[in-house]
């Protein structure tokens, strides 16, 4: 399937709604109506709206999706529950974790979204360990840092001797925390993928190229795809870290893309009240 102009506009609006959210929850923090530290995934929205589409357009539905702690885009491109979100920022019980987990711990087992427990990149491990037991197609999405831990390493490993069908995605920020990857490591992990005899990509987070490289991979084998990308916020809270960290994707809001994002900000807008009016009277 080509990347045409329906297919467009389906990444644009998923990622739309999770801008939106961002912006939203950015603002709330600032005024101190949220006070749990949040991890915002500003910036990095299209690689799991453009992931979402294309497993949506060739009808992969019985998938396993393990999301990062900067993981509230994910959760919203593949359909979890905004409302269950705004209410586990709030610590209320009607979160998707039961207001226990925060902005970190996200998950919706209905959509077969698992959470980050707090451990960095401990989900790599678990999420290959899932995949070897029950060989349903898999989602690890990690950040550049999670993905160097040892443990993470092996698990790509043992996903490629075993020939399993998943995916790791990369959201490559070039950042931990404010240290960049020059600093930290000097390889690069598409090719310590390709080292592990696995199928690995670097791309950027253009949805164009990044759906291009997606028709050239299969879900039934292990695949490691290397997103490069902007984390437009802090690591954790409502800041800017450089006022030189370009929002690559503001290209997308012309005029005629415009009004989705007004739609999509709405959208989140009616629902944070609504979540509040029942706060009140819980």
């Amino acid at each position: 399937m080509s990347f045409n102009e329906e297919i467009r506009k389906r990444i644009f609006k998923k990622a739309c709604l999770a801008r939106a959210f961002e912006e939203e929850v950015y603002r709330r923090v600032s005024e101190k109506q949220i006070k749990i530290p949040v991890y915002l995934s500003a910036g990095q929205e299209f690689i799991s709206a453009t992931i979402a589409v294309f497993l949506e357009e060739f009808q992969v539905d019985e998938k396993q999706i393990f999301i990062q702690h900067r993981g509230h885009a994910t959760y919203l491109s593949f359909g979890g529950s905004l409302t269950e979100l705004i209410f586990e920022l709030l610590g209320d019980s009607r979160g998707c974790s039961n207001g226990m987990g925060g902005s970190a711990s996200i998950q919706c087992r209905e959509k077969n979204i698992y959470g980050h427990d707090g451990l960095m990149g401990s989900h790599g491990p678990i999420s290959v360990g899932m995949c070897y037991g029950n060989k349903k197609f898999t989602l690890c999405f990690a950040g550049d840092a999670a993905a160097e831990e040892d443990y993470f390493l092996a698990a790509i490993g043992w996903a490629s001797t075993k020939k399993l069908p998943i995916w790791f995605i990369i959201e490559d920020n070039n950042l931990s925390i404010l240290t960049e990857k020059k600093i930290r490591r000097s390889w690069e992990m598409h090719d310590i993928a390709s080292a592990f005899k696995m199928e690995a990509f670097s791309v950027s987070d253009d949805p164009y190229e990044l759906w291009a490289k997606l028709l050239e991979s299969s879900i039934k084998k292990p695949l490691l795809l290397n997103v490069n990308t902007n984390r437009l916020f802090w690591h954790a809270g409502a800041g800017v870290d450089s006022p030189d960290i370009p929002d690559i994707h503001k290209n997308w809001l012309t005029n005629d893309n415009r009004s989705i994002f007004e739609q999509e900000k709405r959208r989140v807008s009616d629902a944070w009240s609504k979540c509040l009016r029942l706060l009140e009277k819980k």
